[in-house]
């Protein structure tokens, strides 16, 4: 696995002078991992990308690493935005949704979709549809078995605790990065109860390899849940032992399947597309 750590010397001015086009089936997914972004005097650039209720938000975390993260995740997603508008990074706008999900404004075609965790940052964008992203670092000391059967629905609990010890900790990330990403998508959170839909993944040996996409995966709903789950595609992607990632949209237009595209940045510096079974973040 590939580790590249960009220093101040390496700081060039972005290039890009034209906007990135997204057909409109795709999904170009960014990664970054904060850890790799220290350089004083390039952080000092970062936070001139942001607004002054950003800088505030990032000050108000009481320690240095949180701030840090704060900034990046800010920084990167301001100049991951940049390459597909015809507007300087500094001076995109946001709003926020009824539960907080972050939009353009004004109102754009193009949406997108933030998570961040343990040494990832991503950044999910695609064209007219509903469109939620999940991380997680897997391994968190959490009590997996107790959260599936308190929250998870029971065809999920049902799979997840027929599966060996050894598997169980792996399939649990696979429900809730795919859980979290629909309800960030639909904009509500946890709004929505996690056991009124179910994700139904075909590989029941919950087995995977650093690279790998799982596609096929399905939806369904309770009947306390008013939803079409033709109208949903979503992927689980693996780009480190220790990380899992989930995207789900929504669309009547994208026919299945949709197109992953996935990226690499340094802010203000460059960017290239990637192949998860060349590249990686993480050693």
């Amino acid at each position: 696995m590939i580790l590249t750590t960009y220093s101040c010397d390496g700081m060039m001015q972005n290039t890009n002078k034209h906007p990135l086009t997204i057909a409109d089936n795709e999904i170009h997914i960014w990664m970054i991992n904060p850890l790799q972004h220290t350089c004083s005097s390039t952080l000092v650039k970062y936070r001139n990308l942001l607004n002054q209720e950003e800088k505030e938000k990032v000050d108000r975390y009481k320690f240095k690493k949180h701030q840090h993260d704060a900034l990046i995740t800010r920084a990167f997603a301001r100049d991951t935005l940049e390459k597909y508008l015809p507007i300087s990074a500094e001076n995109i706008c946001f709003s926020k949704g009824e539960h907080g999900k972050p939009d353009l404004l004004p109102s754009q075609a193009l949406t997108f979709n933030l998570s961040h965790t343990e040494e990832l940052i991503i950044c999910a964008i695609s064209k007219n549809v509903e469109l939620g992203i999940d991380c997680e670092h897997i391994d968190r000391n959490n009590d997996i078995l107790n959260i599936a059967d308190r929250y998870f629905s029971p065809s999920e609990v049902e799979e997840l605790f027929s599966l060996p010890e050894e598997k169980q900790r792996s399939r649990f990330f696979d429900y809730w990065t795919l859980k979290e990403s629909y309800i960030k998508a639909c904009g509500q959170g946890l709004a929505i109860p996690l056991d009124h839909f179910s994700f139904h993944i075909p590989d029941q040996q919950a087995s995977y390899a650093v690279a790998d996409i799982k596609q096929g995966i399905s939806l369904s709903f309770s009947k306390e849940r008013q939803d079409n789950s033709k109208l949903w595609q979503s992927w689980l992607a693996y780009p480190s032992n220790s990380h899992r990632l989930a995207i789900s949209v929504k669309s009547p237009t994208i026919q299945p399947p949709a197109h992953l595209k996935f990226f690499t940045s340094v802010p203000l510096s460059h960017f290239q597309e990637i192949k998860l079974d060349q590249h990686t973040l993480f050693v």
